[in-house]
């Protein structure tokens, strides 16, 4: 039975409170007749190396972007990695998430000088290895929700992408993608407790799922409990300068078929009226800077679970050297894997298909490496 991504997303009731995200409950089996979409960005490490992270991030957040507005900005469940994204939609929307993801590929490749791999793999070939994908929703605020996922399928619809199967074509050159609302006009985020700590925490192989749900329920309580940390967008928002330093990003992202130079002036104008609104709080068609900063703050997507815990934090070396402690002696025990990354800020990448809804959504990850290194920190852990 096809069941369109409304029947199915929007029946799941969102959770509030990040210390639930353990309970089986909470998740629900996609249909059987679903699509897993993966994407990431090949030999992310050299483009860390090189600096490039932001544009790293930017190709990983357009996948998002993309697809939703090919969806005609339904919701869908998607987690963003850092270094890419994984959804899923239903058969219904499968020829527009595949456009989505071809004309992405190609844009990653023109624009930003990466080379992204994208695949889109059925629910039964995951079932057939005898793993899921199940999907809960959290709501980090009223004012959205994020897309958590378990079961052990994601994971294998990644390996399958990077072994070459599944795959999909780019798009022929000179096709872009809807990338309408991306955007990073932020600043980075500086650490306000001495640093921002990528997390990354997962099942080892064989490990007892009861005694991986208490690690991580223990992490997270750890994180809550302390004084010593915090999301990492500060209560007044990311500093904004102009022009903004992702200004090109955005240029690229928008420009489409049109003259990169006569974008480049539309774009330079707006985001400078833009800059003007937010600096001296200035309120004009239904859009109000002080409350769309308070949305962006409590939207913000800093922590998730895909099979994985993920997590961007700000805070003190003394609870970094708490959470490593803990994870190391849970690795000991044969019950995760981990990997952390140290760092002096965060940055935010931003898909805002309308700034006058509160359901904006902001990625959070590290400014030097993020989800990306402590990935390679983690698999560094297998050798």
């Amino acid at each position: 039975m096809t069941t369109g991504v409304s029947a199915f997303y929007d029946g799941i009731s969102i959770f509030y409170g990040f210390d639930r995200v353990m309970d089986p409950a909470l998740y629900k089996p996609l249909p059987d007749d679903w699509i897993i979409g993966v994407a990431d960005i090949v030999e992310s490490t050299k483009a860390i190396a090189e600096q490039r992270y932001k544009a790293v991030n930017m190709a990983g957040a357009a996948v998002i972007a993309a697809v939703t507005n090919a969806l005609d900005g339904r919701e869908f469940p998607f987690v963003f990695g850092g270094d890419g994204a994984s959804f899923a939609v239903s058969p219904d929307d499968l020829d527009r998430a595949r456009g989505a993801l071809a004309a992405t590929a190609t844009w990653v490749k023109h624009d930003l000088d990466l080379v992204m791999r994208v695949a889109l793999v059925p629910i039964e070939d995951i079932r057939a290895q005898g793993l899921d994908v199940r999907v809960a929703r959290f709501g980090p605020s009223k004012n959205v929700s994020y897309a958590m996922f378990s079961g052990g399928g994601l994971g294998w619809a990644e390996a399958a992408m990077k072994r070459g199967e599944f795959a999909v074509t780019p798009a022929p050159v000179g096709t872009y993608p809807d990338l309408s609302g991306l955007s990073c006009r932020f600043e980075e985020i500086p650490s306000a407790h001495g640093l921002i700590l990528s997390v990354l925490v997962t099942a080892a192989a064989g490990a007892d799922p009861s005694a991986f749900r208490r690690v991580i329920e223990d992490i997270i309580a750890l994180v809550e409990r302390s004084p010593n940390a915090g999301r990492p967008v500060p209560a007044g928002g990311p500093a904004m300068t102009w022009p903004p330093a992702g200004l090109g990003y955005e240029i690229r992202a928008g420009r489409g078929a049109k003259s990169l130079s006569r974008f480049r002036i539309w774009v330079t104008t707006r985001t400078l009226f833009v800059f003007v609104l937010m600096r001296f709080g200035i309120s004009v068609g239904g859009f109000v800077p002080k409350t769309y900063v308070q949305q962006l703050v409590e939207n913000s997507d800093f922590r998730k679970y895909d099979d994985s815990l993920r997590m961007i934090l700000d805070c003190t070396p003394d609870l970094e050297r708490a959470l490593e402690q803990h994870l190391v002696t849970a690795a000991a025990e044969g019950t995760v894997r981990y990997g952390l990354h140290r760092q002096d800020a965060a940055m935010m990448t931003c898909f805002t298909p309308s700034a006058i809804r509160s359901d904006h959504v902001h990625f959070i990850d590290g400014a030097r490496g993020g989800y990306a290194s402590a990935a390679t920190a983690l698999k560094a852990m297998s050798v």
